[in-house]
Parts: C-alpha cells; sequence; structure tokens
C-alpha cells in the first residue's frame, strides 16, 4: 500500500494487485494510510501456481489493471 500511496502522490497512475486472502490486511492499511487504492483481486493462493496458470492469471486481470491506470483495454 505504501508504494501505491506514493505512485499516488507523484501524480503516477498505478494499482494494486492483490490475493484476495489479504483483503483484510489491505482495508486496514488503506485507512491507516487515509488512501483508498486502486485495487484488483486475484484468487488465493498465488506461490503454488504454474508459470501458465500464472499467465492464465495474468490474462484474466489485465484488462482491469490497464482501466485502472487509466490506459485503453487491449
Amino acid at each position: 500500500m505504501h508504494d501505491i500511496a506514493a505512485l499516488d502522490r507523484r501524480g503516477i497512475p498505478g494499482c494494486a494487485v492483490i490475493s484476495e486472502a489479504f483483503k483484510p490486511a489491505a482495508a486496514a492499511q488503506s485507512k491507516s494510510l487515509g488512501f483508498e487504492p486502486a485495487i484488483v483481486w486475484v484468487a488465493h493462493p498465488i506461490q503454488n501456481r504454474t508459470p501458465d496458470q500464472l499467465a492464465d492469471l495474468a490474462d484474466a486481470v489485465i484488462d482491469a489493471i490497464l482501466s485502472l491506470i487509466g490506459r485503453p483495454s487491449r
């Protein structure tokens, strides 16, 4: 959250891509920073996915990410 908040303060568009298991932590950090970040939520867990599964996950969320950072979707 600190990174995305720092980008926002500098006028650089960005979004966080966060595993759904971390929703409570993200909400708590957002509240403590007084910042409401753009977030794309992905299914948990991440670490045990194969490279092909990670590519599929990325393909599934890339349009949402691009729209949140102000770029047109592919």
